[in-house]
């Protein structure tokens, strides 16, 4: 089987060949430039983001970390309102990694930059000795536009708004987890990774009134209601019969002692809208494939400030914290 050597990150003859032979086909790259020229983006503000992706396994249940970094990185840049357009993605290498793995999340990260209607247009690999890496890491960086009328900052959230979630929570890191650990659950958890911009996109063309938006990551739902709650000084009320959680979800947690709420995921979404069109949003977002389950799960309120509070399916209140630590490691 043929291996990446300590010479394909020298930046010669291997490396050339590399880039050449794996990634300009994969890619379509038209130049090899260190910088792209990009164009088309003076249709209003830009906006550019990078992450780092270090999930392991990088296989998994659902996935793999090359779609994931491509995917994450849409992700971030939808979740201010941007179109996406263009990506670059660095890859660390570790001697030894298999070239077969290469080829596949190679192919996975054209096919998701495909899905997600962006391009890649360029990036970096670095190689480092066997033992001083783990495989494969990789960083991608994008750039979007976001088009005039578009406002979506947590400074904007205010009493009345409601929350919508855009899907069931725990799914990517119940996946991980149990694949990580060899562990199975019936039914199967399979990671929801998947490109948020297309449902952004009819979002925003049914309203602009969206104050914030979110996809809860690491850290869960719990952690990003309770930045936004900082944030924007006043108090998110939740329901937690509205949030849905799968059965395999629920019923890894139980076993794990995890709190759902706290468990990551990769292809949902949390908005925060005027109330006045929560109602017409959730249908429209109930036509698109990845938002099939969305629903209002709560409101805001003016105080307690910067506090989440969890209306619990007994009758209680509980105060929901940011995620102490990090209880699934590797998790992107």
């Amino acid at each position: 089987m043929e291996r990446i050597l300590l010479g394909h990150g020298s930046g010669g003859k291997l490396m050339y060949q590399l880039i050449r032979e794996h990634f300009v086909p994969r890619f379509e790259l038209k130049t090899l430039n260190d910088s792209a020229v990009l164009k088309g983006l003076n249709k209003g503000n830009v906006a550019f983001t990078t992450d780092s992706y270090v999930v392991s396994p990088i296989f998994f249940p659902g996935g793999n970390i090359g779609e994931l970094a491509v995917y994450g990185t849409v992700n971030d840049l939808a979740m201010v309102g941007a179109v996406p357009l263009y990506i670059t993605a660095g890859l660390i290498l570790e001697e030894g990694f298999p070239l077969e793995d290469l080829r596949t999340i190679l192919v996975s990260m054209s096919s998701a930059a495909e899905k997600a209607g962006v391009k890649i247009v360029g990036g970096d690999t670095k190689v480092v000795n066997k033992g001083k890496g783990d495989g494969i890491f990789i960083n991608t960086s994008g750039v979007g536009v976001i088009e005039k009328g578009v406002d979506i900052s947590p400074r904007k959230v205010k009493p009345s708004d409601k929350v919508i979630l855009s899907g069931p929570i725990g799914n990517h890191g119940i996946s991980i987890i149990a694949e990580r650990n060899g562990l199975s659950f019936q039914p199967p958890v399979l990671s929801d990774t998947a490109p948020l911009n297309g449902l952004v996109k009819k979002m925003l063309g049914t309203t602009k009134k969206i104050h914030a938006m979110r996809d809860p990551t690491r850290g869960g739902l719990a952690t990003t209601l309770k930045e936004i709650a900082v944030d924007s000084g006043c108090c998110i009320v939740i329901e937690e019969d509205a949030i849905a959680v799968p059965p395999g979800v629920r019923g890894a947690c139980e076993l794990l002692g995890l709190d759902p709420l706290y468990v990551a995921n990769e292809g949902i979404l949390a908005a925060i809208v005027d109330r006045s069109v929560a109602d017409t949003l959730v249908q429209t977002m109930k036509k698109h494939p990845l938002a099939k389950d969305a629903r209002v799960i709560g409101e805001v309120k003016d105080s307690p400030a910067g506090t989440v509070l969890l209306k619990t399916s007994i009758g209680g209140t509980r105060i929901v914290e940011m995620l102490s630590g990090d209880q699934l490691p590797r998790i992107c």
